[in-house]
C-alpha cells in the first residue's frame, strides 16, 4: 500500500486540492471520493500517475467546488479560508509558500471555479496546457486565455510587495506583542495608515461582518481586545509556510494571518469560526 502512487503523492493531491477549496475539511472529502475512483482505474493504462492522479483530484474539487458555492454565498459575514499549521521549513520553497498563503487562498476565492483550476495548475503545479484543458473541458488555447486572464486578476489584488522571511516574522511578533499588552501607539505603528482587519466567525464568534478599514478605527478595536475577558494571550507559529499567530480569548483560539508590506502591516486576517480552526494541532505537510 506504501507504494501505491495515491499515497505517495498524497501530500501534493492535498494542497491540490486545498488550494482549489480554501478548506481543508473539504480537501480530504474530495481525496477519499479520488481514492475510491482511482481504486477502479486500471494502471496499467497510466503512463504518469501523478500528472493522472492531479488532474483526478482536481475534477472533484471543481465539482466539490461548484456544490459549496452557494453555502459560501450564505455565509454569515466575512469568509476566509481555513488556516493550517505548518513547520518553518515549508517556508524555504517560497512560491509554494506564497501560493498557499491566506492571503493569495483570499484572492483566488475571487476567481470562478474554472479560472481558480487553471490558475492552480498551471501557475503553482505548471500542468502543461494540454492537460489542463483535459481536466476544464476546453481546449488548450481557451485554456491559455483562461489562464492569461486569471494571471491578470491575481496579479491585481495579490500583495505588491515581497518582504523576506525574516522581515514578516519581525513584523509578525512586534505586532502580537502589542496585541497581548494592548499597546495602543504601538499598534498604530506596526499598521500602515490604510490597513484593513477581516474576521471570519462564521456566524459561529463574535466578530465583524464587513471588514473594518483604517488604523484609526483598527487599532482600538485590538487594543481592547483583552480587557473584557478573564485570559488573553498570543502565540506565533507558522500558518501556511508564513509566520502568523494564534489569539487566546478565554480559552478560544483564532488564528491571525499578516500580509507585511514595506515593514508595516497592511491587511490583518482572524479566523475565529471554530469549525475552521480544527487543524492546528498538528503541522499538515504541503508540496507541489
Amino acid at each position: 500500500m506504501s507504494q501505491d502512487p495515491f499515497v505517495a503523492h498524497r501530500s501534493l493531491l492535498f494542497t491540490v486540492a486545498y488550494e482549489m477549496l480554501g478548506s481543508a475539511a473539504d480537501a480530504e472529502d474530495v481525496l477519499q471520493e479520488s481514492w475510491l475512483r482511482w481504486a477502479d482505474v486500471d494502471r496499467s493504462q497510466v503512463r504518469d500517475p501523478r500528472s493522472y492522479l492531479v488532474r483526478l483530484v482536481t475534477r472533484q474539487a471543481l465539482n466539490r467546488l461548484r456544490t459549496v458555492s452557494r453555502r459560501r454565498e450564505e455565509y454569515v459575514g466575512e469568509w476566509l479560508p481555513e488556516p493550517l499549521l505548518t513547520s518553518p521549513d515549508m517556508a524555504e520553497d517560497v512560491e509554494l509558500a506564497e501560493n498557499v498563503s491566506l492571503a493569495m487562498l483570499t484572492v483566488l476565492e475571487t476567481l470562478g471555479p474554472t479560472e481558480r483550476a487553471v490558475f492552480v495548475l498551471r501557475e503553482v503545479f505548471e500542468l502543461p496546457y494540454g492537460e489542463i484543458a483535459e481536466v476544464v473541458g476546453k481546449s488548450a488555447a481557451a485554456v491559455r486565455q483562461v489562464a492569461r486572464r486569471a494571471r491578470e486578476h491575481v496579479a491585481a489584488r495579490r500583495p505588491r510587495v515581497r518582504v523576506s522571511r525574516a522581515e514578516q516574522q519581525a513584523v509578525v511578533e512586534r505586532f502580537l506583542r502589542a496585541l497581548r499588552t494592548g499597546q495602543l501607539q504601538e499598534l498604530l505603528e506596526v499598521m500602515a495608515p490604510d490597513v484593513v482587519l477581516v474576521t471570519d466567525g462564521g456566524g459561529v464568534v463574535a466578530a465583524a461582518l464587513a471588514p473594518v478599514h483604517g488604523a484609526e478605527s483598527v487599532a482600538p478595536i485590538l487594543a481592547r481586545a483583552h480587557r473584557s475577558v478573564a485570559s488573553f494571550d498570543t502565540l506565533p507559529v507558522w500558518l501556511n509556510g508564513e509566520p502568523a499567530g494564534l489569539m487566546e480569548v478565554d480559552g478560544e483560539p483564532s488564528a491571525i494571518s499578516l500580509v507585511v508590506e514595506d515593514g508595516r502591516i497592511t491587511t490583518i486576517y482572524v479566523v475565529r469560526n471554530p469549525r475552521k480552526l480544527t487543524q492546528l494541532d498538528e503541522s499538515t505537510e504541503l508540496a507541489r
